[in-house]
């Protein structure tokens, strides 16, 4: 019988893993890979008798590959703190893993819930992020700070999961916010060797808009949709115009001295 590992990244989210970690506790080994949190997500997850492996926050590839290499059996899951794995899901994973004709990585299908509903559309459903089962050995991560993609060492096309698991990715707009903050600014590393103005950073986040409302039919979602895509349009413009500040060493300095011809 294969045994599964679970690994779960986290970075103060004391509020979520302890619902995460229930969730899998169906796995023979769930790891708590923590970026140093500050407030008691480490505490929590040894209470709920997970493993906890520190690991300096280097971007999401290289944490990842860290998790990878903190778990001990054949099969990985990997979950994020704000996902959980659903009875159906851990079923299903259960049956793949003990299968001879198994494939060696699976796509998992996520279903979202947002502004009190769950999304249906907005290019949030299905919505894959890597494979999230895979064999020990068959699957890493590149060294992208954020939006991390895999290297598959593997022959067999990689399958798909029926059952999903659940997202719940904000709690709140001031998390909504801090999330669009935090990823442009990861997100500028990955495009700040593109050239790049001003018009073109406003051009990439009103495509980004008109892609999830228009073309993913986030306005079948009602306002939750359109606050996707508005989070869209703000995540990539704000992440063109770190790029931009970056290539030209653009300083928020106030000037020594007061403008000629100003008397405001």
């Amino acid at each position: 019988m294969s045994l599964v590992s679970v690994y779960i990244i986290a970075f103060n989210e004391a509020e979520k893993v302890r619902a995460t970690i229930e969730s899998a506790r169906w796995a023979d080994e769930i790891i708590v890979v923590d970026s140093h949190s500050t407030d008691g997500t480490q505490d929590i997850a040894l209470e709920m008798g997970a493993r906890v492996v520190q690991v300096d926050f280097k971007g999401f590839g290289d944490l990842r590959n860290h998790a990878i290499a903190a778990c001990t059996h054949d099969w990985i899951f990997s979950l994020d703190a704000d996902e959980r794995c659903t009875p159906e899901a851990a079923a299903e994973i259960k049956t793949i893993v003990n299968s001879p004709e198994s494939a060696d990585a699976y796509w998992t299908p996520r279903r979202n819930f947002f502004m009190g509903k769950w999304i249906k559309h907005s290019g949030w459903y299905p919505n894959y992020r890597q494979p999230q089962l895979f064999r020990k050995g068959k699957m890493r991560y590149d060294l992208k700070p954020v939006h991390e993609g895999y290297e598959l060492n593997s022959d067999k096309p990689v399958g798909h999961m029926q059952n999903a698991i659940w997202q719940f990715p904000f709690k709140n707009m001031a998390e909504v916010m801090h999330k669009a903050n935090r990823y442009s600014s990861l997100g500028a590393e990955k495009i700040k060797h593109k050239k790049i103005s001003m018009g073109s950073a406003l051009t990439h986040g009103i495509w980004s808009f008109v892609k999830h409302y228009i073309f993913k039919l986030g306005f079948l979602d009602g306002w939750a949709g359109f606050v996707i895509a508005l989070g869209n349009f703000e995540g990539t413009f704000y992440r063109y115009v770190k790029a931009l500040e970056s290539q030209k060493g653009l300083k928020w300095k106030a000037p020594e001295e007061s403008p000629s011809g100003f008397n405001g």
